[in-house]
């Protein structure tokens, strides 16, 4: 059965200030780029079915790092959900002015519901498993997702059945290495958030 394992980039800048980052096209930072190299050396040896990864800098810098450029297929589903407004500042900032705001409850003003991020991470689902099933049948196949934290929340959430609002329950570091597989026919969270700070 296919496994889905969800690589989130390494840190940026933004990222690291807690900024919220969606379009804004960041490098990673040297830490974020040792910490693809870190996370190039677990998967060496790893065999994919299929790779995709965001259109963004920042994802493609840490799948090639990675080793996986070569392989890679770009796939715009994959990019990081739309903040609008909210782009480029922390939640702090925003709560000064909002109380109690979080992405996840508040309306994102001129960016994506998260009901429309989740459809993309269902389409994202749906492409692995087809470039799975074209590689071999009946095999153990993996396919990775080089992304964003959280699309990567919300595809595991919409992974096991639960809404895309369930992405909430997933905590998701820059830099790591989580793990979608099965337990005979339901949909489970194998491996959740390994990182690479050692």
């Amino acid at each position: 059965m296919t496994e889905l394992w969800l690589i989130r980039h390494g840190e940026t800048e933004w990222s690291a200030s807690g900024k919220h980052t969606s379009r804004t096209d960041l490098p990673l930072t040297q830490l974020g780029r040792e910490r693809a190299a870190k996370l190039g050396k677990y998967l060496a040896g790893t065999k994919f079915a299929a790779v995709l990864r965001s259109p963004m800098l920042r994802a493609k810098e840490t799948c090639e790092i990675a080793g996986f450029g070569a392989q890679a297929v770009v796939d715009d589903d994959l990019r990081e959900w739309d903040y609008g407004v909210y782009e480029g500042r922390t939640s702090a900032e925003i709560q000064a002015e909002i109380p109690g705001w979080s992405v996840w409850t508040f309306p994102i003003v001129g960016g994506e519901t998260v009901e429309h991020v989740g459809d993309r991470a269902d389409r994202v689902i749906a492409t692995a498993l087809a470039e799975a099933g074209v590689a071999a049948k009946g095999e153990c196949l993996r396919v990775a997702l080089f992304a964003h934290a959280h699309i990567l929340r919300i595809l595991a959430a919409r992974w096991v059945g639960l809404e895309a609002r369930g992405g909430s329950l997933f905590a998701l570091g820059t830099g790591s290495v989580s793990v979608l597989g099965w337990e005979r026919e339901t949909r489970v969270v194998e491996r959740w958030n390994r990182g690479f700070d050692e």
